[in-house]
């Protein structure tokens, strides 16, 4: 069975927790995609009924639409369930997000859910954060390249992301900085000292935010408890 389709398989288990009248959290990213996919489908069949959602990114927000979810802002009273991807789970349900590069809008709504379910294939599972993915951030512009300095004075190795030879540009306007920190045995406090910097927007460290993780492998669909 290929990656594709375990992120289909997590993504499925994870829309059996949507229930009608729900506002949703849709993540961005290739595991989350399959849940856009599969949520027009069951809106489409009759499945599921009187469904918002509130997209994390521009990208999401242009395959919902094309898919027939009715978008809506974020309100003051948050979402009831927001589902997204992760680059690294580990057993606490801490995770590393942020390569699709929409890690601060998926923090707002990821935060402001009554329940967040995060779905991978089982090849994000880690013992420490760290172990594969680097950390992203999503930074100011202006004064990036001193920015990039005080996180390497962290002690990561750290570059400004690109594309073609071209800074990538996230949604908000913001550069991004992949940052290799190696294992981090502290998630929660490097989050802090690095959201202290001037100029760091936000960090893809997701601490404390997930309550259920839904794990698809090679022996089946494995639900995870925080």
């Amino acid at each position: 069975m290929n990656v594709d389709e375990l992120k289909k398989q997590a993504a499925a288990a994870a829309l059996r927790y949507v229930e009608p009248g729900m506002t949703l959290g849709l993540g961005t990213g290739s595991t989350a995609r399959w849940v856009v996919l599969l949520l027009g489908e069951k809106l489409r069949s009759g499945g599921l009924e009187r469904i918002r959602a509130v997209p994390t990114s521009s990208q999401t927000e242009e395959l919902a639409r094309a898919q027939g979810i009715e978008l809506v802002e974020l309100g003051p009273e948050g979402v009831d369930l927001a589902i997204d991807g992760a680059d690294e789970i580990d057993p606490e349900l801490t995770l590393i997000k942020g390569r699709g590069g929409a890690l601060l809008r998926e923090k707002i709504v990821e935060a402001a859910a009554r329940r967040f379910i995060v779905i991978a294939d089982e090849s994000k599972k880690v013992d420490v954060l760290g172990s594969r993915a680097p950390l992203p951030l999503e930074v100011a512009r202006f004064g990036w390249r001193r920015t990039l300095a005080l996180v390497e004075g962290l002690g990561a190795a750290a570059a400004l992301r690109e594309e073609g030879g071209q800074p990538v540009i996230s949604d908000n306007g913001n550069y991004l900085i992949d940052a290799r920190f190696g294992p981090i045995g502290d998630p929660a406090g490097l989050e802090a000292e690095l959201k202290a910097l001037p100029g760091v927007f936000e960090v893809g460290i997701f601490h404390g935010l997930a309550s259920l993780a839904i794990i698809a492998g090679a022996a089946g669909v494995e639900e995870v408890e925080r």
